[in-house]
C-alpha cells in the first residue's frame, strides 16, 4: 500500500470537495463507482456538492476510494485548508484524524 500526504483540502465556490494529493494521481478512480472523480485541472479528487451527505462523510468517500486504488492519504502539518469553514474543518479533522 502506498501513502501519500494530503496538500490541500478545498471547498470550492460551486460546493465540491477537492483534496489535492501532494504526489500521487487518480486518472481511474471513477472505476472505483463511488462518484468521487479525478480533476486533472486541479489535480484532485473530488466529490459532488453535498446532498444528503456532509462534507465529512465525503471525505470519507474520498479516503476510502483512495484506498480502493491501493493509496492512503493522510494529513500532513502543511496541508492547506482554502474556503473550508472552522466548524466544517473540526468535522473534517475527526474523519481523517490529527495526524499532523
Amino acid at each position: 500500500m502506498k501513502r501519500d500526504m494530503i496538500a490541500e483540502l478545498e471547498i470550492d465556490t460551486r460546493g465540491n470537495l477537492h483534496v489535492v494529493p501532494a504526489t500521487h494521481a487518480f486518472p481511474y478512480i471513477y472505476r472505483e463507482a463511488m462518484e468521487v472523480h479525478w480533476d486533472p485541472v486541479r489535480r484532485s479528487l473530488c466529490s459532488p456538492r453535498p446532498r444528503e451527505w456532509s462534507y465529512s462523510r465525503w471525505l470519507q468517500q474520498i479516503l476510502a476510494a483512495a484506498l480502493e486504488q491501493g493509496c492512503e492519504l493522510r494529513l500532513a502539518a502543511t496541508t492547506k485548508w482554502l474556503n473550508v469553514d472552522p466548524g466544517v474543518k473540526a468535522e473534517l479533522l475527526q474523519v481523517i484524524g490529527n495526524g499532523a
